[in-house]
């Protein structure tokens, strides 16, 4: 019988720990150190797939066990409880997580307990894709190209047997309800979080792949057209297996009309090698998420700016794409991707406020924050990333606002003040004259800053730092 410890697995099926055949007594284990670095959106979200998780156990005549504590301290205990043969459990890769790994592995050991440990959650693991010098890659499309050509794991069967170890004879392990987010020391998130549960994920998914995912190519870039699967929330907790999204993408692909359609198809698969790619990253080089990826001969001049920080939060900079997205932020703690990059570039090139102060509020406000994927989006946008944008390409937030919502649908969405302006006008908002705005649009402000002369001074700025 084994010990499985979950954390970003939260699903039983395509679970490569769970998948041994074996019996198996699953646990969850509410860790003080993990939670600190929490925020509510994405607890709300765990708790809702915790509670599925549980549910599904039960149906199989088994239930999951809810310990609060330092794993480090309750997993051997519970080990040495149930007398498991050994504990199991899915890697993860930021520095925190393999840290803590590596103690409750010198723990089991300390007690003479089995242990193994598995990787799940990505398509390639670390250190399986590697430049002919064995060394990690730093430029994406070199590995998108060994990473597509090489073949993909099938998906893991369902356990057996699920034994609810708070029944077994001699336990003294309690049975214990699932937290509420006050219990846990949380408040209601701000934003509406989505249900989290492998049969949301699957429905996601499914939907995805018989309509959207043909034309994501195409679509993929134009926030107010919904073109992409929202599944990021599940892959962040693991509510769905990866090599499931592969397998149903690779379907979809099968079953394309068209070459364009499969090359659609083929588009949205290189977003899954992006998240891998980041993850690789950060395996390699757990420092990034406190440090710049790529070395500058001086010390970045970042600004402080607390009122211009303040504004882009609160979605009142007066550049409209910009607003948008910072509003979708709290009302939805979720960002279309093409608008991330945008609010992210505004924050470091027009602002020129340091990516951490925004790595850090996307990880307060997004339900879907990933270690590896938020880190490497915000350096990319901050040119201080692997592979990154260079400095001196500045998105232009209102051309990005005309090209990528040329109706002003998205904007408007979020920012109602602009409800009854012309597009053209949204789009031409820097331009315009205070007394146009105010008779256009009194509750919305103009913007906070110039764009063309902040955009002079951030390539000022990292020619400085380049020396």
């Amino acid at each position: 019988m084994n010990l499985h410890w979950h954390r970003r697995d939260l699903r039983v099926e395509d679970n490569r720990a769970l998948s041994s055949g074996d019996p198996v007594v699953p646990v969850f284990v509410f860790d003080r150190e993990v939670l600190a670095h929490a925020a509510p959106p994405r607890v709300s979200f765990m708790l809702s797939a915790l509670e599925s998780l549980r549910e599904s156990y039960r149906e199989r005549g088994g239930d999951l066990l809810v310990v609060h504590g330092d794993p480090r301290e309750e997993i051997p205990r519970i080990a040495d409880s149930l007398d498991v043969e050994q504990v199991v459990w899915n890697r993860d890769y930021s520095g925190l997580a393999k840290r803590r790994d590596s103690e409750v592995r010198d723990a089991l050991s300390d007690e003479e307990i089995v242990q193994q440990s598995f990787h799940d959650s990505l398509l390639h693991t670390p250190g399986s894709i590697t430049t002919n010098q064995g060394d990690y890659y730093s430029v994406f499309t070199y590995f998108w190209k060994k990473w597509r050509d090489r073949g993909k794991d099938d998906s893991f069967d369902a356990p057996g047997e699920v034994v609810d170890g708070a029944d077994l004879e001699g336990s003294e392990v309690e049975k214990r309800d699932l937290p509420t987010l006050a219990d846990l020391g949380f408040d209601e998130p701000e934003a509406e979080v989505p249900a989290g549960s492998t049969e949301t994920a699957r429905e996601l998914l499914s939907a995805f792949c018989e309509n959207e995912v043909y034309s994501y190519d195409d679509e993929r870039d134009y926030p107010a057209r919904e073109c992409t699967s929202r599944l990021s929330p599940h892959l962040k907790f693991g509510t769905i297996g990866i090599r499931d999204v592969w397998e149903t993408t690779e379907q979809a692909k099968n079953d394309a009309g068209s070459a364009e359609d499969a090359d659609s198809v083929d588009g949205f698969q290189r977003q899954l090698a992006w998240r891998d790619f980041y993850a690789h990253v950060l395996d390699n080089r757990p420092d990034v998420v406190v440090e710049n990826y790529k070395d500058y001969q001086y010390d970045i001049a970042w600004h402080d700016d607390p009122e211009g920080v303040q504004a882009w939060k609160d979605g009142k900079t007066g550049y409209p794409i910009v607003d948008a997205g910072m509003r979708q932020l709290r009302e939805e703690a979720w960002v279309h991707n093409r608008v991330r990059m945008i609010v992210a570039a505004f924050l470091t090139k027009d602002l020129l406020v340091d990516w951490r102060e925004g790595y850090d509020w996307y990880r307060q406000k997004l339900v879907d924050h990933d270690t590896a994927n938020d880190n490497g989006g915000w350096q990319w946008a901050a040119s201080t990333g692997t592979d990154a944008q260079p400095y001196f390409r500045i998105f232009n937030p209102m051309t990005q606002g005309e090209r990528f919502d040329s109706d002003a649908e998205y904007i408007k969405r979020f920012v109602p003040e602009l409800e009854g302006v012309p597009p053209k006008k949204i789009h031409k908002w820097n331009e315009l004259d205070e007394e146009e705005r105010e008779n256009l649009a009194p509750d919305y402000p103009g913007p906070i800053v110039d764009h063309s002369e902040r955009r002079e001074d951030a390539i000022a700025m990292f020619e400085n730092a380049k020396g």
